[in-house]
């Protein structure tokens, strides 16, 4: 009996954490941030965020030119390899839902209507394609408070 073992399997196994990313190349020191928004702000809605990035430069989804991403929000989910998944958690993509917002358009704010209480914010950076670089380039995770 023959088994085969998939190319992302292999890498897992032997990457760990580092398979977090994809394979487009980053800058190592690139930046994503919220510019106007710190960990611990309180808020009223609906929530303004700017995104912020330094050391590479936004393009649209599916638009390939070296050292470019566009932003992607994670809303109220565990920190960026925490996920259910893991740490391999965004290998082939990042997901599209209430929790993980897609700007393909090259989009640098949006506008979150967001109920009262707690949120915690993250920003990723995603290639044309919607993966992390490698290596992956994401915010620490920020929790605001919707009043």
């Amino acid at each position: 009996m023959k088994f085969v073992v998939a190319p992302a399997v292999v890498a897992l196994s032997l990457f760990g954490a580092q398979a977090l990313a994809g394979e487009t190349p980053a800058n190592p020191d690139a930046k994503v941030y919220f510019v106007n928004l710190n960990d611990g702000d309180k808020v009223s809605g609906p929530v303004t965020v700017v995104f912020g990035l330094s050391g590479m430069g936004v393009a649209p989804a599916g638009i390939e030119k070296e050292n470019t991403g566009h932003h992607h929000l994670l809303i109220n989910r565990a920190p960026i390899g925490e996920g259910e998944d893991g740490a391999d958690e965004f290998i082939y993509n990042i997901p599209a839902d209430d929790n993980h917002k897609h700007y393909g358009g090259g989009q640098t704010e949006t506008v979150l209507d967001l109920g009262p209480g707690e949120h915690t914010l993250q920003l990723v950076l995603g290639d044309l394609n919607h993966v992390p670089h490698d290596p992956p380039i994401f915010s620490d995770v920020i929790t605001i408070t919707v009043e």
